[in-house]
């Protein structure tokens, strides 16, 4: 099969998302405002954080298989962020999505058996959550968001330069 078979709305949009990822042709580019570019740190805990507030505008609503999704994301940037911060990582060293966790336990954030427990829930219910045939319930996503909102404060609360979390912020 060849791309030429392929419908043209689709090779369109992946052209334009190519395209969009390279920033290429689209003039002056509008970033998301919130998102800290100054250093890799702050880019990821500002992102944790913009992940945070997707959630809180979905609350309620049903989406548990977005909501499980984001506070994934969430922890992980907010781990990630820590030991880009403290750790002196580069982002490089984050290859996969539970090494952070390893690097957790290594600088001090938190114990082994809460970073092993950590890696279990991503490795066992984010995998079945994605690609399993379960169904994602509210408790699931409520007891994540929760989650992710109490290692993103930790994390917060331990990196060293503060007043980078714009959680409480308007954006």
């Amino acid at each position: 099969m060849s791309r030429e078979t392929d419908p043209q709305a689709i090779t369109d949009a992946l052209d334009a998302a190519i395209d969009a990822f390279n920033e290429e042709g689209y003039g002056v580019l509008t970033r998301e405002d919130a998102i800290d570019p100054d250093v890799d740190w702050k880019t990821h805990l500002t992102k944790a954080c913009r992940l945070l507030a997707a959630v809180e505008t979905i609350a309620d609503q049903g989406f548990y298989t977005a909501t499980i999704e984001l506070c994934f994301g969430a922890t992980e940037r907010s781990v990630e962020a820590y030991a880009l911060a403290e750790g002196g990582d580069d982002l490089n060293d984050f290859h996969d999505h539970t090494s952070c966790y390893d690097r957790a336990t290594d600088l001090g954030l938190l114990s082994g058996t809460t970073t092993r427990e950590l890696r279990q829930l991503y490795d066992t219910n984010r995998t079945d959550s994605y690609y399993g045939g379960r169904r994602p319930t509210e408790r699931q996503a409520d007891t994540m968001q929760q989650l992710a909102q109490n290692v993103h404060k930790h994390v917060t609360n331990q990196v060293r330069e503060g007043g980078v979390c714009v959680c409480d912020s308007p954006n």
